[in-house]
């Protein structure tokens, strides 16, 4: 049944929810036409609004639930709805890897093109609170208010608020209380931090008109209990600067690395600033298995640590790398892939785009008495050629893990014409991979599929193929 409102919108009534989306979302079928849905879980039974209508599909919203998933649970957190970390957080967790596993099957099946015959069963997370090592939160003078804040039209006049932006909405951000996704002290240094900077009349920044002194909030703890504080400011107001930093310092002794730094760009990215260290040292370090790992504010690194010790696990079992390989270790970040794997093989050659995470990695593999590895910084399309093949040897076995956007055509020709015997390429995008494949599988065979869960409550996933010559 259905109706057009006068905004044009269309309301359906009992539209079952039969599998997830791409980005968290839902899929329904109405007369033959696909429909994502906010917020919906597939076995949902629901009334809903259609607010927006392609050619090849419609976006809807729920209005009511009439019958519950077996799957729904009540969510955890209670900004759940509104932040969209956690978009799964209602969902029983084994569902979750269930529908994380044919996202990625699916992926490979109808854009690479390839049959699936066998594949191995997704590695979930022990931990599916508290599991990330770093989060970033956002200082606005924007704050998002409630629906009871605005039917009430209260005259509101603290806007300020530190923690996410609102899905969709540059210039709101969502007032944390408490976040489920790091585990403490990061609750209690964020709120206090909040509460010390209102106090004192520190001014929050403005995204629309850039002004304002505090801009955004990182922390980083590792493993080991190690703890890093940057504080992002916007205005060089060394007064008011150094009343805030001493106040974290005092406050919290625990932080082994207090940094800061003065960014007057349009955006908030650091990896072109000066970091200024206040107190402590300038970086933390994270151990898997026996490997210890110096992270700076600017570095790269697996955000789930106990996961990415499970995920570079399974990647060195499924490489079956030999004592005499040369291995090629492409978007290396830090080098902890190519330390990793590097007691396997005669050779690891590590190459990446950011200066810094080079740095990191050659002064990581020193400190880990690792000899056998050699790491290069440089547009990845570029200089991945035929001469620093012919210089570094061609390479026996090859791991990739791009980003979200996958390899460059240029990367992949190239991976064409070297013919190693095997490729192991990790993915946080089964799309982009699947899309990389369709164009390598003309040379190579999948052997093994093993996907690892780095990030509960959310859609996305670590996939790691098995590529072997063909």
């Amino acid at each position: 049944m259905s109706r057009k409102n006068r905004r044009k919108h269309i309301s359906l009534e009992n539209i079952e929810i039969i599998n997830t989306a791409s980005k968290g979302k839902s899929i329904a079928r109405h007369e033959g036409r696909v429909i994502f849905v906010n917020g919906a879980i597939p076995g949902d039974i629901c009334n809903i609004t259609v607010y927006k209508k392609r050619k090849k599909y419609w976006e809807a919203r729920i209005d009511k639930i009439i019958k519950e998933s077996n799957y729904r649970i009540k969510p955890k957190c209670s900004h759940f709805g509104t932040c969209g970390g956690c978009k799964w957080q209602n969902m029983q967790y084994d569902a979750q890897l269930n529908f994380k596993q044919n996202e990625v099957l699916n992926n490979l099946s109808k854009i690479g093109g390839i049959t699936i015959n066998k594949y191995n069963k997704i590695i979930g997370s022990k931990n599916i609170y508290n599991y990330r090592n770093k989060m970033e939160f956002t200082f606005s003078n924007k704050r998002w208010l409630t629906k009871e804040e605005i039917v009430n039209n209260e005259n509101i006049i603290d806007k300020n608020a530190l923690g996410f932006h609102v899905p969709g909405m540059f210039d709101k951000v969502i007032d944390l209380d408490t976040c489920y996704l790091q585990e403490d002290p990061s609750n209690k240094i964020r709120n206090r931090i909040k509460e010390f900077a209102l106090e004192n009349k520190l001014s929050f920044f403005d995204i629309k008109n850039q002004e304002g002194l505090l801009r955004n909030l990182m922390i980083r703890i590792s493993k080991n209990g190690e703890i890093m504080v940057l504080v992002q400011f916007f205005n060089d107001d060394s007064k008011k600067i150094n009343l805030l930093m001493n106040f974290i310092k005092e406050s919290f002794p625990e932080i082994t690395s207090l940094l800061y730094t003065i960014n007057t760009k349009a955006n908030n990215t650091i990896y072109d600033q000066k970091i200024i260290c206040f107190s402590g040292i300038s970086f933390i370090t994270e151990k898997i298995e026996n490997l210890t790992f110096k992270i700076g504010p600017k570095s790269f690194f697996q955000t789930n640590s106990e996961q990415a010790e499970i995920l570079y696990s399974s990647l060195r079992k499924l490489a079956n790398i030999k004592k005499n390989d040369i291995v090629y270790d492409l978007y290396t970040g830090t080098g902890t892939i190519a330390q990793f794997i590097s007691n396997q093989a005669k050779k690891v050659i590590g190459i990446d785009s950011v200066p810094e995470a080079i740095d990191a990695a050659n002064e990581s593999a020193k400190n880990n008495n690792i000899t056998n590895c050699i790491f290069y910084s440089g547009d990845m399309k570029n200089i991945f050629s035929d001469e620093f093949i012919s210089k570094n040897g061609k390479p026996d076995i090859i791991i990739t893990d791009p980003p979200r956007d996958g390899m460059h055509k240029k990367v992949v020709e190239q991976l064409l014409k070297i013919l190693a015997k095997r490729i192991i390429y990790v993915s946080c995008n089964p799309a982009t991979q699947a899309r990389d494949l369709a164009l390598l599988k003309e040379k190579y065979i999948i052997k093994d599929i093993q996907s690892v869960d780095m990030f509960p409550h959310t859609h996305h996933v670590e996939n790691i193929l098995t590529l072997n010559l063909r």
